[in-house]
C-alpha cells in the first residue's frame, strides 16, 4: 500500500461498487416470473409457461449477469464503431437486449412489426410490451451495498464525494434518489462525452470539481476503471465486491494503491483507512 496523499475528492464507480448489480435484478426477474405464473388473468401460453416455471431463482441470476454482459457489448461496440456513445439511447440497448435474451429462451414471442421501431411481443409471451419495459428500467433501482450509506456519511465529513460512472445524468439521478446514497455531487461520463476508461471522462471530472488530478481518488470494483484512473494522476482504491471484477487477469498487475478485500467491511473499513 502507498501513502496515502492529501486527497480533497473521492470519485466513485456506481454499478457494482455502491450498489448491488447481479442480485437486485435477479429478486426483480424472479419476483415479476412468479407473479405473471400465478396471476388470474395471465394469457401464457403453455409452451411459455413450462420453460418459465423451470427457471430456477440461479438460472434468473445467470441470466442477470448474461444481460449485463450483453449490454457491456453494446455500448463497447457503439465506441468500436462510432467512438462514442449515445447515452439517452442506455435504456434502450437494455430493452433490446432483455427482448433478445428472453427470445432466445423461448420466454416471449417476439412479434414482427415493420411500421415502427418499437419492440412488440404476441399474447402468450411471459411479459407485455410495458412489464418488459419496467423490467429493463431495472437498472434504475438498484439497492446499496449494505456499507456504503454509512461509509458515504463518513466520507462526506472530510472529503467531497462525486459519482463518476459510465452511464447518464438522468439515470444516475435516479438511482441516487432511489438507493438514497448521500453523494455530494452526481457525474457521469455523459458529461465529458467520452466512457471510462478514456483520461477525457477521469480529467474532465477532477476539472469541473476545481481540484488537481493528485488529489482526487477513485473508488471502484473494477481494476480496469481503477487503471485508467490511476494513468491519470489518481489514488486507486480497489474496494472488492463479490462477483464484480470483470478483468481478473489485471490483479497480477498491482493497480491499487489501497484494496480493501471482499470479507473486510468495504465502505466502513476505507473511511478507518482513511482516517476518519
Amino acid at each position: 500500500m502507498t501513502t496515502i496523499p492529501q486527497l480533497r475528492v473521492l470519485f466513485f464507480d456506481v454499478f457494482g461498487t455502491c450498489v448491488e448489480q447481479r442480485k437486485p435484478i435477479a429478486d426483480e426477474l424472479w419476483r415479476a416470473a412468479r407473479e405473471a405464473l400465478e396471476s388470474s388473468v395471465s394469457s401464457i401460453s403453455s409452451e411459455v409457461q413450462i420453460k418459465a416455471t423451470k427457471m430456477s431463482y440461479e438460472q434468473w441470476f445467470e441470466f442477470g449477469g448474461e444481460w449485463d454482459k450483453e449490454v457491456d457489448k453494446v455500448i463497447k461496440g457503439s465506441i468500436e464503431k462510432h467512438g462514442s456513445v449515445q447515452w439517452s439511447a442506455v435504456d434502450k440497448y437494455r430493452l433490446e437486449s432483455l427482448h433478445k435474451l428472453l427470445a432466445h429462451r423461448g420466454l416471449i414471442i417476439p412479434r414482427e412489426d415493420t411500421s415502427t421501431s418499437e419492440l412488440h411481443v404476441e399474447e402468450g409471451s411471459l411479459w407485455n410490451e410495458s412489464s418488459l419495459k419496467h423490467l429493463s428500467l431495472v437498472f434504475h433501482r438498484l439497492t446499496p451495498w449494505p456499507d456504503t450509506c454509512r461509509g458515504l456519511n463518513l466520507f462526506n465529513k472530510q472529503f467531497s464525494t462525486v459519482t463518476l460512472s459510465n452511464s447518464y445524468q438522468e439515470s444516475m439521478e435516479d438511482l441516487v434518489a432511489h438507493s438514497s446514497i448521500p453523494f455530494k455531487h452526481v457525474y457521469t461520463a455523459d458529461m465529458f462525452q467520452s466512457f471510462k476508461p478514456n483520461p477525457k471522462v477521469y480529467l474532465g471530472a477532477a476539472e469541473k470539481m476545481g481540484v488537481k488530478p493528485e488529489e482526487c481518488a477513485l473508488v471502484a470494483a473494477h481494476l480496469k476503471d481503477l487503471k485508467g484512473a490511476k494513468a491519470c494522476g489518481f489514488y486507486a482504491i480497489y474496494v472488492e465486491r463479490p462477483l464484480e471484477e470483470k478483468a481478473p487477469e489485471l490483479r497480477e498487475e498491482n493497480i491499487p494503491d489501497l484494496r480493501i478485500k471482499e470479507n473486510e467491511g468495504g465502505f466502513v473499513a476505507l473511511a478507518e483507512h482513511l482516517g476518519i
